[in-house]
């Protein structure tokens, strides 16, 4: 009755050397196929691991745009394409009007 309790005990460490033994042997029985598939992509996925590399070096080294200048982003821009600001004139009041008016 001792064997039967160790099993149920120890199922999660034997359910998963199982599984691992298994994805090891079906690694080792796909691994012909897999190599072949390695060794027709291999420029292909040395080509993107380097533009990822060169992705992360270039984000970690530049500087973010709202350090380079004082302005915010895209401000410069507008002035720009709005061009000069228009004078705002203000209304003169006469000399007649009364303060309650104004208000």
């Amino acid at each position: 009755m001792e064997i039967p309790e160790l099993l149920l005990k120890f199922k999660l460490h034997i359910l998963f050397a199982v599984s691992f033994s298994l994805i090891i042997l079906s690694l080792l029985y796909m691994g012909r196929s897999f190599l072949n598939v390695l060794a027709y992509f291999w420029p292909l996925l040395l080509s993107t691991a380097l533009f990822l590399l060169a992705v992360v070096v270039f984000g970690l080294t530049s500087p973010p745009s709202g350090q380079v200048s004082g302005e915010k982003a895209g401000e410069g821009i507008l002035d720009y394409v709005a061009g000069p600001p228009e004078p705002v004139v203000q209304p003169e009041f006469g000399e007649g009007s009364s303060k309650s008016e104004q208000m």
